[in-house]
């Protein structure tokens, strides 16, 4: 009996390894692959600019189907573009960074100046705790995701994003609450997973990949993402927990 448990112990933990081994190799592909054919998506974008450029050179006027053509070009390649440059984000959580403590007031800091913020819109800062034990690009990563979802599908001119931080017990929660449309009770696991917006990609420009990668840091470092709705009525909060000393 302890011989059989022994072995099923030990193919178990085969099993735990060969998945582990698996998941890097997809994850090394995805960011080879990414990395690769935005070279080439990086090409595409400019060239609807040289077709107008050789038009208007030839004494051609861009107008009707011909500038709808190249605006739609335009429109996705750049989409193209930006679904890449996820991925490669995707693939790059954990990887190739150290993992220390980070000044949380910092980081955010740094964030927000890389985030292009609406003009109606103020972040408020409730950082109870000032530190936590992280990769030091996974916390700028993670930051961006929150901080963009929670602009980029705000139905307003005006908003308001609250960024919170604090201990429980042995975890750091970092959340983030906005007071946007919210998010429907039904579609809080949906939106946690790759390539899903819950709007056409004509209305919102994104790639779905943004809370994907959000909850990826979140399990990296043993910890879990969460949606809830907020108790004025009106908005998200986004809560990741991340345990301390992890990974």
């Amino acid at each position: 009996m302890n011989t059989n448990a022994t072995l099923r112990a030990s193919q178990s933990s085969s099993a735990a390894e060969t998945s582990l081994e698996t998941s890097k190799e997809f994850e090394d592909f995805i960011y080879l692959i990414s990395h690769d054919v935005r070279n080439s998506v990086r090409a595409l974008i400019e060239l609807p600019q040289w077709i107008a450029e050789d038009l208007t050179e030839a004494g051609v006027k861009i107008d009707g189907s011909v500038a709808e053509s190249i605006e739609l070009m335009n429109k996705h390649t750049g989409r193209l573009d930006r679904m890449l440059v996820d991925l490669l984000t995707f693939s790059r959580v954990g990887r190739m960074q150290n993992v220390e403590d980070v000044n949380i007031d910092a980081a955010l800091s740094e964030v927000l100046e890389e985030i292009p913020m609406p003009s109606g819109f103020t972040v408020v800062r409730a950082l109870d705790c000032e530190v936590v034990t992280i990769g030091e690009r996974d916390i700028m990563t993670l930051m961006t995701a929150l901080i963009s979802n929670a602009v980029k599908h705000h139905d307003r001119s005006l908003g308001k994003i609250v960024v919170s931080s604090y201990r429980d017990r042995e975890d750091v929660v970092l959340s983030v609450r906005d007071n946007g449309p919210g998010i429907p009770a039904g579609y809080h696991e949906r939106v946690l997973g790759a390539m899903t917006t819950l709007r056409p990609r004509d209305e919102v420009e994104g790639s779905g990949m943004g809370l994907a990668i959000a909850r990826k840091i979140a399990q990296l470092y043993d910890g879990r993402i969460s949606i809830s709705e907020n108790q004025e009525g009106r908005g998200t909060t986004i809560e990741v927990r991340l345990a301390v000393g992890s990974p």
